[in-house]
């Protein structure tokens, strides 16, 4: 948590490996990040960005872009995990419904549950979220990191947020200013 331009979105930028650190190390398990193969580390990441990027197809078909091998079943299971479900009832296709270039048919919040669907699809064993929480309101939140905590139970996930609510519950809450940690706990 922290202040907007904290740093908490370089961080996670750090972590994908997008930059490389200007001084220290980032290190993942007891392995530097930069030990590991690029792809092979971003195929161990679901990361759902701030603004997430849709494409013009059905969600569905937007959500299962994690995994080639999905099934319907496993892209509903994903999609009530990410309390999306009742706002498909009520699209005209539901989840067939076709979402225009980069979402324009969904509102901010329903796209960031499309995106948060799909990291949990790929069920990768770091799951990074970028403030990608903001456009819901307090109880869908409330909902949804209640399905994360059950559903990545022993795995890491790091969540990034203005909303103190939606890291109340880690295991450990730092809290950036001016790109340093200045407090955790």
């Amino acid at each position: 948590v922290g202040p907007t331009g904290a740093g908490k979105s370089t961080l996670l930028a750090l972590l994908l490996r997008h930059y490389a650190p200007q001084a220290g190390a980032l290190a993942w398990g007891a392995h530097p990040l930069d030990a590991y193969a690029l792809a092979a580390l971003r195929g161990a990441i679901a990361w759902v960005p701030q603004e997430p990027f849709l494409f013009s197809a059905s969600v569905a078909d937007n959500v299962a872009l994690a995994r080639a091998d999905a099934t319907l079943a496993d892209v509903e299971r994903v999609v009530r995990m990410a309390d999306l479900a009742a706002d498909m009832a009520r699209l005209p296709d539901g989840l067939d419904t076709r979402v225009g270039e980069r979402g324009v048919t969904l509102s901010g919040g329903q796209r960031q549950r499309v995106a948060i669907a799909r990291a949990l699809l790929a069920d990768a064993p770091l799951l990074l979220i970028d403030d990608a929480l903001s456009a819901v309101d307090t109880a869908t939140e409330a909902r949804i990191l209640g399905q994360l905590r059950g559903a990545r139970a022993g795995r890491t996930a790091i969540v990034v947020s203005h909303r103190l609510s939606a890291v109340a519950d880690a295991d450990r809450i730092l809290v950036l200013k001016e790109g340093r940690v200045a407090e955790q706990g």
